[in-house]
């Protein structure tokens, strides 16, 4: 069994190693591994493989969410947040850099992607903070961490992948999420308060020159907001109330984003094909690293890695929060070098069968992973989220992996609580029934 394990070790290190893309390293190291120690035809397995996990209902929904992000993105959608939420945050300690966290969980909850949230909040929230005097640290710190929300709030892609390869029910896990969402986002604005109030420097006193605003004022900004609320109502509230199923949402998701961008007269033939193309090129990077995952998996079963990593764990005489508390530390140790998908799809086969055996919830680790990716995106120096703040603003990376390390502490911590506070995250999938 230890040969075994070292050599799929090898392949799959030395794949990644020599550049190749993830999901084929996965396949390949999957297909190697099945070839060389087991007498089985190895093709017709692929193509079974190929066409249970492709044609898997649930994962309808992800294309949908992906094109409706896309056609959200190349559109004014960002700049009627910053218009709709400027007013109401410039109250609060801290003013418009609140923008970025709610903007961010806005965004999230009709994107799902923690890249595609960070790059259309950024874009304009980060150029206005500027110009209206913002301490630029703050700036890019706040939109670093808010960003992550992306793979937390419904609904979330990266929930739709653990969903199908865990084989659990993605509107449970779309649950799961939502209110580990808002306590998080909530964290994120009580630092931002306690940190801008010691540190007055940071925000500019009337330089933004919202505090002259009449409450009459204030509300009609909201008219900014009113396609959005509209879009998450349509989508989170069709699935929630039991209406239609994710993927339906997705759909009905489309078509609102479509219908906005519509009314807005921002959708041209232009943006239509690369709205095509950005969704195309996405869709097709998850498909070929779910079915990666899928085969890499199945090769860990059919040759009796997973249970023998289990079988070794289990002789640790771990307690099931220890357990938890190595593979926290292991995961962040992954972060450094591999983005969130990967971190997921190459150990998901081995470790959800020992986190279950240990007495955990599937959907609440389904969770507590994506806690893990949303530090992935923070976290030197694979971190997408800075690299994307990188390429707004042309700042040193150095300079926003400074800037984020308050938040980056805050997801460490929010990740520890979730050990030690379950129901978190379990108490809104337990009153859906089944």
């Amino acid at each position: 069994m230890g040969v075994i394990a070292l050599t799929m070790a090898i392949l799959l290190f030395g794949c990644l190693s020599l550049g190749l893309w993830v999901g084929l390293t996965l396949a390949v190291t999957g297909s190697l591994s099945l070839f060389l120690f087991k007498s089985l035809p190895v093709d017709r397995l692929i193509a079974q493989y190929a066409w249970n996990v492709m044609t898997t209902q649930e994962l309808l929904a992800l294309p949908l969410f992906i094109v409706m992000g896309e056609i959200l993105f190349r559109t004014r959608i960002s700049s009627s947040l910053f218009q709709g939420l400027a007013p109401w945050a410039s109250l609060l300690p801290g003013k418009l850099l609140h923008s970025n966290v709610i903007g961010c969980s806005i965004f999230a909850a009709i994107s799902g992607s923690s890249a595609a949230t960070t790059q259309v909040v950024g874009r304009v929230t980060l150029a206005e903070l500027s110009k209206r005097g913002y301490d630029s640290r703050i700036s890019m710190g706040s939109l670093a961490g808010a960003g992550t929300l992306g793979f937390l709030v419904p609904p979330s892609n990266i929930m739709i992948v653990y969903g199908v390869l865990a084989q659990v029910s993605v509107l449970k896990l779309f649950a799961a999420g939502l209110i580990p969402g808002i306590i998080l986002a909530s964290c994120f604005m009580i630092w931002i308060m306690i940190h801008t109030t010691f540190n007055k420097t940071l925000v500019p006193a009337e330089a933004d020159g919202l505090a002259t605003l009449s409450w009459k004022e204030r509300v009609l900004a909201l008219r900014h907001l009113a396609p959005v609320v509209s879009l998450i109502g349509a989508v989170l509230g069709g699935m929630y109330g039991g209406l239609v199923t994710p993927s339906e949402a997705a759909a009905t998701g489309v078509v609102g984003a479509l219908i906005i961008a519509l009314i807005q007269g921002d959708l041209t033939l232009a943006k239509l094909k690369h709205i095509g193309l950005g969704a195309v090129t996405t869709c097709s990077m998850i498909a070929l690293i779910i079915l990666g995952a899928s085969i890499l998996g199945s090769a860990a079963a059919f040759l009796g890695v997973a249970q023998g990593a289990a079988n070794f764990v289990r002789e640790l005489h771990l307690s099931p929060f220890m357990l938890l508390f190595v593979l926290f530390i292991c995961y962040i140790g992954l972060g450094s070098f591999l983005e969130g998908y990967s971190i997921i799809v190459i150990t998901l086969p081995i470790v959800l069968p020992m986190v279950v055996a240990a007495g955990f919830n599937a959907i609440w680790f389904g969770v507590f992973l994506v806690i893990v990716v949303e530090i992935a995106q923070v976290h030197p120096p694979i971190g997408f989220n800075l690299f994307i703040i990188q390429g707004i603003t042309g700042e040193k990376l150095s300079t926003i992996t400074k800037a984020t390390l308050p938040y980056l502490f805050i997801l460490i911590m929010f990740g520890v609580v979730l050990i030690a506070f379950p129901q978190i995250a379990l108490w809104l999938p337990q009153r859906m029934g089944n």
